[in-house]
């Protein structure tokens, strides 16, 4: 059987292409205004990377907050049951999952069989997420990928005393015009994220093994930040994109054809 996932999110849209339990294409896209055309387009690369038409999926599922805006999916499961299931099939050992998207950050406890056991979330503050990570790059002029590899050069980093994303932009921008070196902001940068996602974490009394999913699980600096805090080492994630995890877990649950449970 051929199914799909498409996962649109706040900032990137994923889809993935899968058939037996194999991954046949999958695609990664910058989010448009609309939902629906971001749903579109990256599944569209999805399918021209697995040299496949829409009409060859028998069945697909939406996830991601643009979930009810697809067209084309047959139903829609939540971010937290599709990541999961995701990180579950990339790492079998994995006992809790840290999902950190671009408006939201969210982690899960497993059981044994994978099945959701507690989960908790982050409230709607922009701190702790994606976005926060997002706006703070744009300030200091480098890209979300160069923000992990910069902190491990820093050599003073800075500490902001407010996680709010607004104040501390300003504080980002006033560093700067002191002179204060790029490395040291990005590195005070992740550690503020890092402490927002491990204040959260703990709130499940984390188990091993532990992975994180997303686009954020790719910042070096924040994973060795997270991994420092817990005492613990955690597993990567390295066959496959993270910020596609959600988009697998849809597709294997369209496979399994359940009714899943919305969260």
């Amino acid at each position: 059987m051929i199914v799909a996932g498409c996962d649109v999110g706040s900032l990137t849209s994923k889809a993935v292409v899968m058939k037996d339990g194999a991954i046949l294409g999958h695609a990664v896209v910058k989010s448009k205004a609309r939902p629906w055309e971001s749903a579109e387009k990256v599944m569209g690369l999805a399918l021209e990377n697995a040299g496949l038409k829409q009409s060859d999926i028998e069945r697909s599922v939406g996830t991601g907050y643009g979930r009810g805006k697809i067209p084309f999916v047959d139903r829609t499961l939540s971010e937290i049951t599709c990541h999961a299931r995701g990180a579950k099939w990339l790492v079998p050992s994995v006992r809790t999952v840290i999902d950190v998207g671009g408006q939201d950050c969210k982690a899960m406890k497993l059981d044994p069989d994978g099945r959701i056991d507690k989960f908790v979330a982050n409230d709607k503050c922009a701190s702790g997420t994606g976005r926060f990570l997002e706006v703070m790059a744009k300030v200091v002029g480098v890209s979300l990928e160069d923000l992990g590899d910069m902190s491990r050069r820093a050599r003073h980093p800075v500490t902001f005393a407010n996680a709010c994303t607004v104040w501390a932009q300003a504080d980002v921008i006033r560093h700067l015009n002191d002179g204060v070196a790029v490395e040291d902001i990005a590195a005070g940068v992740n550690a503020a994220m890092t402490t927002r996602i491990v204040t959260l974490v703990n709130n499940l009394n984390v188990e091993k093994d532990v992975c994180m999913t997303g686009g954020v699980a790719k910042n070096q600096g924040i994973l060795s930040g997270i991994e420092k805090q817990l005492g613990f080492r955690m597993k990567r994630i390295r066959r496959y994109d993270p910020q596609i995890a959600g988009a697998i877990g849809a597709a294997l649950l369209a496979a399994d054809g359940e009714e899943g449970e919305e969260r």
